[in-house]
């Protein structure tokens, strides 16, 4: 309300330049070089309409059609058709299902060189799994080792819109400070509970491979996308409070609720540390069947074909903890009822 009572009328509806409003993106550098010790600077960001905007420009800048985009299971299904609206083909690294960090003996194997980028996501939706500051660093020193031994750039697509949604104290670890010719893709969605506004950021590395060329090439990928910088108000808005949050606490009470209620009917599952899901092994062997079960108690599960992973399901809690409460409920009588003999 005070930038519409006080702002140009002009700055706030006009358009943003086509590389994004100057004032939004030195606050996020400022932001990111204090809370993760980088060094970028407005040259360095480019806002987008969400992180799927950012995913979209990222994967066309460091990558050419036919290229082999490497994803980690289990997956943010959408991967599949940014990789593929890309030119690009998507090859997943199947998951370790014990932790759901990264399966590196597969990765490994799979690094080959037709692979010009890799896609991460922690937190990671659907599991909920934080990588540990060691999955990066392993991450970094193989990135590396391939660069040099096929004498090419690999690029890290680093999708972060859940980093601040963490739980039991847990700390996120910002992929960029370990891997140079990392792209980091963010989203004020979930944080600020504005997932309407569409508004996110692409973040390259100020020691990238052509990092002062990619934020100008993402302009230029807009032009063919359609897909224009984000409003200009929402822009100016963040800008003056970048580090808001709303109350993301209610998301680690939720999780409580539900890890203990699946433990105590004899789930299989990793215990989340962050985002607003989890990720149990269903009680059949086809995850869809289970999901289709649940529905008959008004229950909307999302069954693990689509994220590379069989036989496991999503179930999401980015909502109030009485809803959460009466679905437990309900949950606990559909298991009961229908597996009796699990």
């Amino acid at each position: 309300i005070r930038l519409l009572q006080n702002e140009d009328s002009l700055t706030l509806h006009g358009y943003s330049p086509t590389l994004g409003n100057p004032r939004f993106k030195e606050k996020i550098a400022e932001s990111l070089n204090r809370r993760f010790g980088m060094a970028y600077t407005e040259n360095h960001i480019f806002p987008t309409t969400g992180a799927a905007g950012a995913l979209a420009h990222a994967l066309r800048a460091v990558t050419k059609p036919g290229d082999e985009v490497l994803v980690f299971a289990p997956f943010f299904s959408e991967y599949t058709p940014y990789v593929e609206g890309a030119g690009c083909k998507l090859r997943v690294v199947p998951a370790d299902e014990e932790t759901f960090q990264i399966n590196f003996p597969a990765l490994e194997q799979m690094l080959t060189e037709n692979v010009a980028a890799l896609l991460i996501n922690s937190p990671n939706n659907p599991s909920g799994v934080v990588y540990s500051e060691e999955t990066p660093k392993k991450l970094a020193g193989i990135l590396e080792e391939k660069e040099e031994e096929y004498g090419k750039d690999l690029f890290l697509i680093s999708d972060e819109p859940y980093r601040e949604i963490l739980f039991d104290g847990a700390t996120f670890p910002y992929i960029s400070k370990f891997y140079k010719n990392t792209l980091s893709c963010y989203s004020y969605a979930k944080s600020m509970s504005i997932p309407g506004e569409r508004l996110g950021y692409v973040a390259v590395n100020p020691a990238c491979k052509d990092a002062e060329q990619i934020v100008p090439m993402c302009g230029q990928i807009s032009r063919g996308l359609g897909h224009n910088c984000p409003p200009s108000l929402i822009q100016i808005a963040v800008a003056r409070t970048c580090e808001a949050l709303s109350d993301l606490q209610v998301y680690e009470r939720n999780r409580n609720l539900i890890y203990e209620t699946l433990m105590d009917l004899g789930f299989t599952c990793v215990k989340p540390g962050g985002t607003f899901y989890i990720f149990p092994k269903a009680l059949t062997e086809d995850a869809e069947t289970f999901c289709r079960a649940a529905l008959q108690y008004d229950l909307i599960l999302v069954p693990s074909d689509g994220f590379g992973v069989p036989g496991f399901f999503r179930m999401a809690y980015c909502t109030g903890e009485e809803k959460v409460a009466r679905a437990m409920v309900r949950f606990r009588e559909f298991v009961e009822k229908e597996y009796p003999n699990r």
